[in-house]
């Protein structure tokens, strides 16, 4: 429902403390899920859950492992033991992780800058097979996770081509992509040093085809160039027209501020 009362959340935190190692594994990963969902913050609560996750956590099955990492990073709370020890109990069940808590996992981990290439390592090797199961955004999240943390292992540069075929195989997926997953995905193979150009047409048409109606950020927009900038392809000449209609549209909003 989305409904915000923050009195409600801070009562409901300063009850729980007391009572924190009482409980469960998904009660502890639900509790700061919901907290995260709400951007409500409270960081004595999510130490207390990190405290009592801790002893447990070979309890916690991938999707409260998945969820509690990703509520931490999405308040930017950090706790190196906690993602050390999650990591760690993550390891031996990786092959029960969806493609969502992949993905939302080593993007935890990439958010909070938390290196821990062995685990990196363990969901390149889990995400190969399944890699027709990952949705555009979970495809986005889990390469700008890569590229971020420079993984180099073999299965990590594995998954870019992975990741590649499965684009080329099935093209609609781009047409699913929301505009700021078009603009990670090459961004994510320029930083890995992965250059495809055939990638790099299906999506530059893509970003043709919508033209006016793309919607980024000035973020979003040096990201592209960037991928885009030693392409040679009447694609990539269109992707800069639009770069540069944008930044025009930008300066007339500014009424020229932009310029000064």
């Amino acid at each position: 429902m989305d409904h915000k009362h923050p009195r409600l959340f801070d009562e409901v935190a300063n009850a729980a403390i007391p009572i924190i190692n009482t409980f469960k594994s998904q009660e502890l990963a639900n509790t700061v899920n919901a907290f995260a969902k709400m951007d409500h913050q409270h960081p004595m609560l999510f130490d207390e859950v990190a405290n009592a996750a801790i002893p447990i956590i070979n309890t916690f099955n991938s999707q409260e492992l998945a969820n509690t990492v990703n509520a931490f990073a999405k308040m930017d709370h950090n706790h190196p033991m906690l993602f050390d020890e999650v990591a760690n109990a993550a390891i031996p069940i990786i092959g029960t992780f969806t493609s969502q808590g992949l993905a939302n996992t080593v993007n935890a981990f990439a958010r909070m800058d938390h290196q821990h290439p062995r685990l990196f390592d363990e969901v390149a090797k889990a995400t190969i097979p399944i890699i027709e199961n990952f949705t555009s955004q979970e495809l986005a999240n889990l390469l700008s996770a890569i590229a971020r943390m420079r993984q180099d292992s073999e299965s990590c540069h594995a998954v870019y081509s992975a990741v590649a075929d499965s684009i080329k195989a099935n093209q609609h997926c781009l047409n699913e992509a929301s505009d700021i997953d078009l603009s990670a995905i090459p961004y994510a193979f320029l930083k890995g040093g992965h250059v495809d150009d055939e990638l790099l047409e299906l999506i530059g048409i893509e970003i043709s085809c919508r033209g006016a109606e793309l919607f980024l950020g000035a973020r979003e927009w040096g990201h592209l160039a960037a991928a885009f900038m030693n392409f040679k392809s009447p694609v990539a000449d269109k992707v800069f027209e639009l770069l540069f209609r944008s930044f025009l549209e930008q300066v007339d909003k500014s009424d020229g501020r932009l310029l000064e």
